[in-house]
């Protein structure tokens, strides 16, 4: 089926739902009754077509509230807007994106009724939030088997994901990640040769900037050391993006997710990226997001001609290549380190091909490029963590020796700076699931509001969002000083918290769908991490070099929280970001 087809389908089906059987059952009985309404017959229509979706509404709320009832749970408290619809909420969750603090908005609604798990009910439709640690560990591991990606994810990424690993389900979603776990063993998840290429090349061309004195916008540097270390790893072949053109401070533009640049990388990125905030801004309009596109043509085509550019001749070599082997009558030497090869040794499908390198390219890339990022905000905005951090580096690697695995498992303060990263930024700040086709009983929260810990009734096939940023960022989990890096809860007794109870902290989601490159990204980032802070030993932000409309807003500082003092603008498309990119002056270090 067509990408298209998905939500136009559904389409279809809503309106046969709210328009079609209501006036075909107005119009039966106007005909058994032999009434003849005349003039009225329009506002007639109309005016049955909304009393009959009140009713419906109103039968549904009663069935849920009858069901939750005879299951001894309670309805999850829904949010009360002004207008009909929540429609007043709706148009605020919309602007929220442009406007405020990442997670700020959700968590304003939390502690205005006292709860952390609540729903929207946007448009009439069912829509779940929460913030809550219990259910979200329900929602990926303990009742992992009562959730799915479902229909509505479906519907949103087909066009951009299609059959990968991140947009199926069941045993779709088992087949997928038995093919790709073994290529993920430590052995292949190790190979710092690699890391050793790309970061020495990025660290020479931040040097190079660096000693002209210029500024640099290190989430564009580290997106691109991350690409070309991935496609070597998946492709089997660099698409050298460090050798295109670098953003310029003031006169560079911001990308959807970025630094936008005109060459043939900045067109793949810019592609890539705006089919992320696509699939956020249709989360953000809702169960209705269709009829926004409803008359043109889905807005991905263009993107994915793009990244489908880059993307089928890889395939086609794959495939070819296997071909040409098999016919030689010899074994592909490379399909033990290469994974595209290794694709095309378990599957001839160049659509399944693609969709899995798209979807592993995206957590690759840009997962490891946000802890980069963050990671190096933190350093510029905490010279006593730096200095800190570089002693340790010096103690095990020296001036310039290269890790070893055993050296990065030995820096406990490293690996500290990196966990507590992600603890406030997480790089997928919120993610969702659809309950299946059976109601579900959330269960009791250890919630800091003692009205709202009954168990919580959640209807069938229902989209549920957490939120990792909150629960890592929670008082009530982490204590008062939850919105402050402080590496150091890490390393002393507040660990015991996270032992406890390590559901807290789930920056690689957790459960059966947890992240199975993420030993890949952690040693990635923390063998980049060592040779950085050996070429460099003190970071400055260029607020000066920042895109016009990327600095935090003034506003913030009358809110609460990291949104106060915070020198950014972060922001979320599937994987966290930082709006307009990060820039950055650097010193090297002398010795």
């Amino acid at each position: 089926m067509h990408p298209d087809s998905f939500y136009r389908v559904r389409l279809l089906k809503d309106f046969i739902r709210i328009i079609v059987v209501p006036w075909t059952t107005l119009f039966i009985l106007l005909r058994t009754t032999e009434a003849r309404l005349g003039l009225w017959a329009i506002p007639a229509y109309v005016t049955f077509t909304v009393v009959w979706a009140y009713a419906r509404l109103q039968y549904a709320d009663w069935m849920q509230l009858r069901e939750a009832r005879r299951m001894g749970a309670c309805p999850i408290p829904r949010v009360r807007g002004k207008w009909p619809g929540n429609f007043d909420i709706y148009l605020q969750l919309i602007n929220a994106y442009n406007t405020t603090y990442l997670g700020s908005f959700h968590l304003r609604l939390f502690e205005e009724y006292q709860t952390t798990t609540l729903n929207l009910r946007l448009l009439w439709q069912d829509f779940i939030l929460t913030m809550d640690e219990k259910h979200m560990r329900f929602i990926l591991a303990t009742g992992f088997e009562h959730f799915w990606r479902g229909v509505g994810q479906k519907e949103r990424m087909e066009a951009f994901l299609g059959a990968g690993i991140f947009n199926r389900d069941d045993q779709d979603w088992k087949t997928h990640r038995t093919l790709a776990r073994p290529f993920f063993s430590r052995d292949r998840v190790t190979d710092f040769q690699l890391f050793e290429r790309y970061a020495d090349r990025t660290l020479s061309l931040m040097s190079s900037m660096c000693e002209r004195g210029e500024p640099i916008e290190v989430q564009d540097m580290y997106a691109r050391f991350t690409l070309d270390a991935a496609s070597e790893f998946l492709f089997g072949k660099n698409v050298d993006t460090l050798s295109g053109r670098l953003p310029q401070p003031g006169g560079t533009k911001m990308s959807a997710k970025g630094s936008a640049i005109a060459d043939e990388f900045g067109s793949f990125a810019q592609a890539f990226e705006a089919a992320q905030e696509l699939i956020m801004r249709r989360v953000r309009r809702g169960y209705f997001w269709p009829a926004y596109e409803m008359f043109k043509q889905d807005p991905h085509r263009k993107h994915m001609a793009v990244i489908e550019k880059w993307l089928e001749p890889l395939v086609q070599n794959a495939l070819q290549n296997k071909a040409d082997m098999l016919k030689s009558g010899f074994k592909n030497p490379l399909n033990q380190s290469v994974f595209l090869q290794y694709l095309a040794d378990n599957t001839e499908d160049p659509k399944v091909m693609q969709d899995q390198l798209l979807n592993i390219l995206l957590a690759s890339r840009d997962t490891t490029s946000s802890l980069l990022t963050y990671v190096t905000y933190f350093l510029a905005m905490h010279p006593d963590v730096a200095r800190r951090l570089r002693v340790e580096v010096l103690k095990h690697c020296g001036v310039d020796k290269a890790p070893t695995f055993d050296d990065i498992k030995n820096m406990k303060y490293m690996r500290a700076v990196i966990n507590e990263t992600l603890r406030i930024f997480p790089p997928v700040a919120t993610n969702s699931r659809e309950s299946r086709a059976h109601p579900i009983i959330l269960p009791k929260s250890d919630s800091t509001y003692p009205e709202h810990t009954e168990s919580l009734y959640m209807p069938p096939l229902t989209p549920i969002a957490y939120f990792p940023i909150l629960v890592q960022r929670n008082p009530a989990l982490w204590g008062s000083d939850a919105d402050v890096f402080d590496p150091e809860r890490w390393l002393d007794k507040r660990l015991s918290k996270f032992t406890a109870n390590p559901m807290m902290f789930t920056p690689f989601s957790a459960g059966p769908r947890i992240c199975i490159g993420q030993n890949y990204a952690l040693n990635e980032a923390s063998y980049f991490l060592v040779r950085f802070v050996q070429r460099f030993d003190t970071y400055t932000l260029a607020p000066e070099a920042q895109p016009a409309g990327s600095l935090p807003p003034p506003e913030w500082k009358q809110g609460k929280g990291r949104e106060t003092f915070e020198k950014l603008w972060p922001n979320s498309a599937l994987t966290n970001y930082v709006k307009g990119g990060l820039w950055v002056r650097l010193s090297r270090a002398q010795s």
